[in-house]
């Protein structure tokens, strides 16, 4: 690579954000090159445990006819990768190609890559608001536990007789929680500074809630709060018969701030096997797990269900490379995908936490990022400060893009999607309609 190449589009992540983002790109007929630190396409997924899934049905996750196995990990990625075969986007991939730096520079950027430069007219963020495993900074003293982070938990079976501390209150402590009981933990001690809700079953998770529902609500006129106050209403209602009612959060659900995570039926069934505190660890000593409360508990396991933060380091933009969280990065993102701080930034995965089918979101978000790169849409700059869900994000898009949202049809479209499209298939890839690129 020479310094003085320069192309339209970089892409920095290899995630199904950036596969999905590729894609309509060169729908578009833009020249981009996408970057991959790893030495084949999946980002996060590629890197976790198979025992991880996602968090609704696999109709859900993928789209169009791209094929899906299932919902765990190596389905998943399998599926991501599906996407590169089938449109033919491999000789648009670098692969073992990190982005060391990237630089604004004349309205474009240039990217640093292990074999040189890369010049770009826009750069597209698609390295995730997610991507880098957090585990509280506490003391450690002659540590003699063994530790994981729920990204780096490969073998559930180390589990099986031992005395488990999960600490957390989201998604990733009740997934610690279920393959603790699954497989055989002796003794499991739950801490946690607050909880997420979730929604109980006796089913598999992805079968504890229905996205298109919420999607139907949605496209038929429902409000966020009329729609909140159903699920509120709901939710209490399957934690009081399930029993579970010290599990309910201390706020309302709000479906533009919470997630609506599956209820984890081993968790449930066994809640009054779990010893649970409502602390924070301190500090590690020996064996030793001492709660900022003064409580000490002697455990095998210290099994780490708190989340991630969002890493930007390569982004030499004054601010980018030091936001760590990601209601930060919302802050100074217009229209949840146009950066504030530097020309011809984009990110593909703001505001996307709560109850959602992420490749829907990421093609929606994909489609029109590449629109306002080719001038067919115009993007407003005031921050979004709250989750949109499903059907709410080409709700929000289809003012600024015309061509991907036109204005004698596109509702009814999308009104016919949640109304007559079989639940039980995975909705259309959406198409690049009135945005092609000219030089």
């Amino acid at each position: 690579m020479s310094g003085s190449d320069e192309i339209d589009v970089a892409i920095v992540g290899g995630g199904p954000g950036g596969i999905i983002a590729l894609y309509y790109a060169r729908q578009a007929g833009l020249d981009t090159v996408l970057l991959e630190r790893q030495d084949a396409v999946g980002g996060l997924w590629a890197r976790l445990p198979s025992w991880q899934d996602i968090q609704n049905r696999e109709e859900d996750w993928t789209l169009g006819d791209i094929p899906i196995a299932g919902v765990d990990q190596p389905s998943i990625v399998a599926n991501i990768r599906q996407w590169v075969h089938r449109f033919d986007l491999a000789k648009h991939i670098r692969l073992n190609s990190p982005a060391i730096s990237a630089s604004p520079i004349n309205g474009g950027w240039d990217i640093q890559t292990p074999t040189g430069k890369l010049r770009a007219k826009a750069l597209i963020s698609a390295t995730g608001v997610h991507n880098r495993p957090y585990v509280p900074h506490i003391r450690r003293s002659h540590a003699g536990v063994h530790e994981f982070h729920s990204s780096t938990l490969q073998s559930p079976s180390v589990l099986s007789g031992k005395t488990i501390i999960v600490v957390g209150g989201g998604a990733s402590a009740f997934d610690l929680i279920d393959l603790s009981l699954e497989h055989g933990a002796a003794r499991i001690v739950w801490v946690h500074r607050s909880l997420k809700w979730m929604a109980p079953t006796r089913k598999p998770k992805r079968f504890a809630s229905n996205v298109r529902e919420l999607a139907k609500l949605h496209m038929l006129g429902e409000t966020a709060e009329q729609i909140s106050a159903g699920l509120d209403t709901d939710l209490r209602a399957r934690y009081q018969k399930f029993g579970i009612e010290d599990l309910l959060p201390a706020a309302p659900f709000d479906i533009e701030r919470d997630q609506l995570i599956p209820g984890r039926w081993r968790l449930i069934a066994n809640l009054g096997q779990i010893e649970r505190h409502r602390d924070e660890v301190e500090a590690i000593a020996g064996q030793s797990i001492v709660l900022r409360s003064g409580t000490t508990i002697k455990a095998d396991v210290v099994l780490w269900g708190t989340g991630y933060e969002t890493d930007l380091s390569y982004l030499q933009a004054a601010g980018l490379n030091e936001i760590t969280r990601p209601d930060q990065l919302a802050r100074r993102c217009g229209s949840m995908v146009v950066s504030l701080d530097a020309p011809n930034l984009y990110f593909i995965s703001v505001g996307l936490e709560s109850t959602s089918a992420t490749p829907w979101h990421y093609a929606h978000l994909a489609r029109t990022i590449v629109s306002q790169i080719c001038g067919t849409a115009a993007l407003g700059h005031q921050p979004v400060l709250r989750h949109l869900n499903y059907f709410g994000v080409p709700t929000f898009l289809a003012p600024f893009d015309p061509a991907s949202y036109p204005a004698d049809g596109w509702r009814s479209e999308y009104l016919s999607l949640v109304t007559d499209f079989p639940n039980e298939r995975p909705l259309p890839i959406p198409g690049m309609q009135g945005c092609s690129f000219r030089r």
